[in-house]
């Protein structure tokens, strides 16, 4: 992103991201704060002040642990949960591979901060676990809906 004023900067993103709603390239979560600062080159407090322009616009709606979304849009369920459906998918056994952490995060626009977190929920739950080499497996399958947190 050409700098322009320091001042302008985070409005030139907010700009940026809002034609990207409005042009249907960005429809329900926004990338992670710092896929944010790699795209556009700025810093994270550029990123902040212009995801909070757009807020205030009522464009954008922050939900804890899940990220910013197009208002109206997405899935507001804790990352946990969504991580666990993955569990509950048609096929999905005792003994598979379970996603590393950059699967996680490339599929559910987290940072990697949020998927270590649900991983180690999960983990205490006892659903996921090291398997064999460096990668993760699933070990039990979930029961019903559960939303409890470790």
């Amino acid at each position: 992103m050409p700098q322009g004023s320091p001042r302008g900067t985070y409005l030139e993103v907010s700009e940026s991201l809002r034609a990207k709603i409005r042009d249907g390239k960005i429809t329900e979560a926004l990338p992670s704060q710092s896929a944010l600062v790699s795209e556009y080159g700025v810093s994270r407090s550029t990123i902040e002040r212009a995801l909070a322009t757009l807020k205030a616009d009522g464009v954008i709606e922050s939900v804890q642990g899940a990220g910013w979304f197009v208002t109206g849009t997405g899935d507001r369920r804790p990352l946990v949960e969504r991580v666990t459906d993955l569990l509950r998918g048609e096929g999905v056994k005792v003994g598979d591979r379970f996603p590393t952490e950059k699967e996680l995060c490339e599929r559910f626009g987290a940072s990697r901060t949020a998927v270590r977190s649900a991983i180690a929920q999960m983990e205490g739950r006892g659903l996921i676990g090291k398997g064999a080499g460096r990668g993760r497996e699933v070990l039990t399958l979930p029961t019903g809906r559960e939303t409890q947190t470790a």
